[in-house]
């Protein structure tokens, strides 16, 4: 193969190999194509450490804001976090946060008043294998499951 040629096709679901050993928890993976059309049901996937959103969120939303622009709202499952502010400042930008009780297993991302990305959120607990296996699920760009769903097939929901 010359030196020029693309890498072969990984085999871990998708992923590509060296993207697939390094994710581990604090990772958020997205796919996102500038289109109009919305008909995907996740736009990425995002693998926290722990429950502590005041401790998370900062790190999800300064990686998003570089690639999407500013985040203004981000929308959360309250049974799946620990003490949910109604705000937080990051990076010196006010990020609203609103929670509901709808158990979904995904985060949801405003960026200006009305353009929404929703990730599956992986739990903190989840097996390595699991999580990365929900994760290249959760990015195929012919994925039409939803997060609650990839996390039972995967594992992922599972966990120490």
């Amino acid at each position: 193969m010359a030196d020029s040629d693309p890498p072969p096709p990984s085999d871990h679901g998708g992923l590509p190999n060296a993207v697939h050993h390094e994710v581990k928890p604090g990772t958020a993976l997205l796919r996102l194509e500038t289109t109009e059309a919305r008909d995907r049901i996740l736009d990425g996937a995002w693998w926290p450490r722990s429950r502590d959103i005041a401790r998370e969120l900062p790190a999800l939303v300064s990686a998003l804001s570089a690639h999407l622009g500013p985040v203004t709202r981000v929308g959360l499952d309250a049974a799946a976090w620990d003490e949910l502010p109604v705000r937080l400042v990051i990076d010196d930008r006010v990020v609203h946060i609103e929670s509901f009780p709808v158990g979904d297993d995904t985060v949801l991302i405003t960026r200006g008043d009305r353009d929404h990305f929703s990730l599956l959120v992986v739990p903190p607990h989840a097996e390595p294998a699991a999580a990365r296996a929900a994760i290249a699920q959760a990015l195929r760009a012919d994925n039409v499951t939803g997060a609650g769903q990839i996390l039972i097939d995967t594992g992922g929901a599972h966990g120490a």
